[in-house]
């Protein structure tokens, strides 16, 4: 008789899912970095893959240490590009000029490996500091992030904080400014400024032609607001994957993040993660 057990079950034949892939840091309370992108990706019905950059030491309390692991990155992407290639890249916290260098070097190989005319999304979310004000990425870094690695993407989503600082422009001069500065340093990209700090917490798009969209924000009074910056590009890797056109993409990830916001689990005693995995609440039941 044989062992149902060690029985061999071919899967069912079904078109694979596309595969999306994280480079970013690992955050072990799974509200930001690797863990939450994973978990959004899942959300959005695509396969997720990563590549940690740097190892932290925080919890919904903050970050307390910082480990990089930048030397491992290419050997991982490597491995990766060779069995499970993927569509669309988000990136996240790099931590180092080492990891900037790296993620450029793959990203220059991957282009040149996907079949012409075939569309690429590569989302850079520049992670500078956490939620809690902890740095995490080396000051020598940033020069090389906006003069190496701006290039090789085709979005950006920083803060307003973080877009002044990428675009040099100084704090009192505005964020029309620091748009235009970003706009001339970098004039293929799709620029997200958002705005969740703010009140309201609207979020501004510059697209590469000039073209400007204002997409206004709802306010969800919740202390769980860990990795908002994290969920909101990775969800627009998924809706730019999905085929969505940009002003659509922006809509849609904004769209779930506020969800994510109204139905966070509750879970930790600071800034507590978002509800990500809600919208396979429905396909579940």
């Amino acid at each position: 008789m044989t062992d149902a057990l060690h029985e061999r079950h071919e899967p069912p034949l079904a078109e694979p899912p596309p595969v999306v892939l994280t480079i970013a840091g690992f955050d072990p309370s799974s509200g930001a970095g690797i863990t939450a992108d994973l978990q959004v990706f899942a959300a959005f019905g695509l396969f997720g893959t990563a590549c940690i950059t740097s190892l932290t030491a925080q919890s919904t309390r903050g970050v307390q240490a910082t480990y990089s692991v930048s030397s491992f990155i290419d050997q991982t992407l490597a491995e990766l590009q060779a069995d499970v290639p993927p569509v669309g890249v988000k990136i996240g916290m790099l931590g180092d000029a080492l990891a900037v260098r790296a993620t450029c070097d793959y990203l220059r190989r991957w282009r040149e490996a996907r079949p012409a005319n075939a569309p690429v999304a590569v989302v850079l979310d520049p992670v500078l500091l956490s939620s809690s004000g902890a740095p995490l990425l080396a000051p020598d870094a940033v020069q090389s992030l906006r003069d190496d690695l701006l290039p090789l993407v085709d979005w950006i989503t920083p803060n307003l904080d973080e877009l002044q600082v990428l675009a040099g422009a100084a704090p009192h001069e505005g964020t029309a400014a620091a748009f235009e500065r970003m706009h001339r340093l970098a004039p293929h990209l799709h620029i997200v400024a958002t705005g969740g700090e703010q009140t309201p917490p609207d979020d501004l798009l510059l697209t590469p032609s000039g073209g400007s969209h204002r997409f206004p924000g709802i306010h969800v009074d919740t202390t769980s607001t860990h990795g908002t910056g994290c969920a909101f590009s990775s969800a627009l890797l998924c809706r730019l994957v999905l085929g969505d056109a940009p002003a659509e993409a922006v809509a849609a990830a904004k769209a779930y993040v506020t969800e994510a916001l109204r139905q966070a689990p509750g879970v930790g005693t600071g800034r507590g993660p978002l509800g990500l995995l809600w919208p396979r609440k429905g396909a579940q039941e």
